[in-house]
C-alpha cells in the first residue's frame, strides 16, 4: 500500500496511492500520524486523480526531531577517511545516531533553500527513512519489523563546513530550515521487499549515488533496536537510514551544491524526489561569518 499527504481543496488529506488515483480517507481518519497509531481506516475512501493534488511530505507533525543514522553504508564511511578535515573516527561497532530539526523537512518537489552566507559546502545524501508505527521501548530486534509502518525517501542534504565549525557533531549541519526534501509516499512493509531496493541520487541528471538498501552496514530492525534501547519510539517518528558512497565532498576536487542544480532521489517502489536548489535568505541580519 502506499499512502500519501497530498494538499487537496486548500485542505491537507491523507490517503491511499493507486495508480493515477488518490482515495482519500475521511477527515476523521486524521493525519499520517495518526494513521501510523491507529491503522489504515477500513471505510470508504473518496477516489480523486493525484493530477488534482499537491503531494506533500507524508509526515507533517513532529513531536520529535527527525532521528537519523550516520555512516550505515561502509563504502560510505570508508570514502570519508582523509576527508573530515581532521575529525577522524575508527569504523562504528553500532550504529551512529543524530537528529535533524522538523524545520529542515520539505515536500517531495519543493525547493532546497540555499544561501551560500550559510555554508560553502552543501552536499546531497540519498536515504531511505523508516516511519515508525507501533510505540515502544528497548525493542528486541526480531520485533523491530512490528513497529515498522512503512518507508519513504529523504535527502539528507548537508552543510559539511558546519559539521566541522561545530566540533564534528552533526545536529547544525544537518538542520538548515527548508532543506531536506521528504516522501513523496509511505510504503507500507507488505509492498516492497527492503533489501531488494535501489537507491539512487542524480544530481543536474549525472549518476552520483547507487546502491541496494541489502548493503547497510546495520539493518533497519538493528537500529530499531539500537535506538530504542532505553528510548521510547512513538508513532509517526522519522528515522533516517543512512548514505551510500558518492557524496559531494568525497568527489576529488569535491562538488557542492550550488544555485540552480536540480537533484533528483529515486527509490524502486518508492517514488522519487526532485528539487530544484533555490538562492534564499537564511541569514537575515546575522553577524555569525563562516
Amino acid at each position: 500500500m502506499k499512502l500519501a499527504t497530498v494538499l487537496y481543496k486548500s485542505e491537507e488529506r491523507v490517503g491511499m496511492v493507486e495508480g493515477p488515483v488518490i482515495r482519500l480517507f475521511p477527515r476523521e481518519a486524521g493525519d499520517m500520524v495518526d494513521l501510523a497509531r491507529n491503522g489504515i481506516p477500513a471505510c470508504g475512501a473518496e477516489p480523486t486523480p493525484l493530477s488534482d493534488v499537491r503531494v506533500l511530505a507524508p509526515i507533517r507533525r513532529f513531536r520529535r526531531d527527525v532521528l537519523c543514522t550516520g555512516w550505515n553504508y561502509w563504502d560510505h564511511f570508508e570514502e570519508g577517511i582523509g576527508k573530515r578535515d581532521g575529525q577522524e573516527v575508527e569504523r562504528p561497532s553500532a550504529p551512529t545516531f543524530f537528529t535533524k530539526a522538523p524545520d529542515a523537512i520539505i515536500d517531495p518537489e519543493d525547493d532546497i533553500a540555499y544561501d551560500p552566507r550559510i555554508s560553502a559546502k552543501w552536499d546531497y545524501e540519498a536515504e531511505i527513512a523508516v516511519i515508525i508505527g507501533k510505540t515502544g521501548r528497548s525493542i528486541p530486534t526480531r520485533r523491530a519489523p512490528d513497529h515498522i509502518f512503512g518507508y519513504t525517501l529523504a535527502n539528507d542534504i548537508s552543510q559539511r563546513d558546519l559539521q566541522r565549525r561545530h566540533g564534528g557533531q552533526w545536529l547544525k549541519g544537518k538542520s538548515i530550515d527548508t532543506s531536506t526534501p521528504l516522501g513523496p509516499f509511505i510504503v507500507t512493509p507488505d509492498e516492497i521487499d527492503l533489501p531488494d531496493v535501489e537507491l539512487t541520487s542524480y544530481v543536474n541528471g549525472e549518476l552520483r549515488q547507487n546502491a541496494q538498501a541489502r548493503q547497510m552496514a546495520f539493518t533497519v530492525a538493528q537500529i530499531i533496536a539500537e535506538l530504542s534501547f532505553g528510548m521510547t519510539l512513538h508513532a509517526g517518528d522519522v528515522i533516517l537510514t543512512g548514505t551510500p558512497s558518492g557524496i559531494g565532498m568525497a568527489r576529488n576536487p569535491p562538488v557542492w551544491l550550488s544555485e540552480d542544480d536540480e537533484v533528483v532521489v529515486c527509490g524502486s517502489g518508492l517514488g522519487k524526489l526532485r528539487n530544484r536548489v533555490v538562492r534564499a535568505d537564511l541569514a537575515s541580519e546575522s553577524d555569525v561569518e563562516i
